[in-house]
């Protein structure tokens, strides 16, 4: 079954051979450095790099249309044969808002509201970024119907690290 995993920078290489995941998406400060797992040919790695912010803050780069449109036209390319993996450096806000707006691109039919709502259950702690999924919403022509939904779930709990969780993309 295809599912999209979300986990933090330190969780790569166990959820890489955990999963048998080979498409991995980075989401994380652009001067971070993220070597491509052995098991994920560099052209399934896709590096996108910005800062976890949702206004403009001098010296931080803004998430971006350009950031999202690369992050949908990327995961709407994955052929879904094997786990793809979603992460940012804690698992919390870039990394979820990416698996929300990767799941919203790949499934148009899926109710946002239920989809953030199944997020929440699985992970406490998820935060999806609220400008991510600002530009997605639009992008995708939800009408506001995103911002919403994950507006609705509020805030996860206070964590360091994310706990790893999936989404099927049945």
């Amino acid at each position: 079954m295809p599912r999209i995993h979300v986990c933090a920078l330190s969780k790569i290489e166990d959820t890489v051979r955990a999963t048998g995941a080979r498409t991995l998406v980075t989401l994380i400060n652009a001067t971070t450095p993220v070597p491509t797992p052995l098991a994920i040919a560099p052209e399934r790695h896709l590096f996108v790099g910005m800062s976890d912010i949702v206004e403009a803050v001098e010296g931080h780069i803004l998430p971006s249309e350009a950031h999202v449109s690369r992050l949908i036209a990327f995961m709407r390319g994955w052929d879904r044969r094997e786990p793809a993996i979603v992460h940012c450096y804690a698992g919390v806000s870039r990394s979820t808002a990416a698996a929300y707006i990767s799941y919203c691109a790949l499934k148009p039919e899926a109710c946002e509201f239920e989809t953030a709502r199944l997020i929440r259950e699985i992970s406490p702690t998820a935060t999806p970024n609220a400008k991510l999924v600002e530009i997605a919403d639009a992008l995708l022509a939800r009408n506001g119907r995103m911002i919403e939904a994950v507006r609705a779930i509020g805030r996860g709990s206070d964590c360091f690290e994310g706990q790893p969780f999936a989404l099927d993309v049945a």
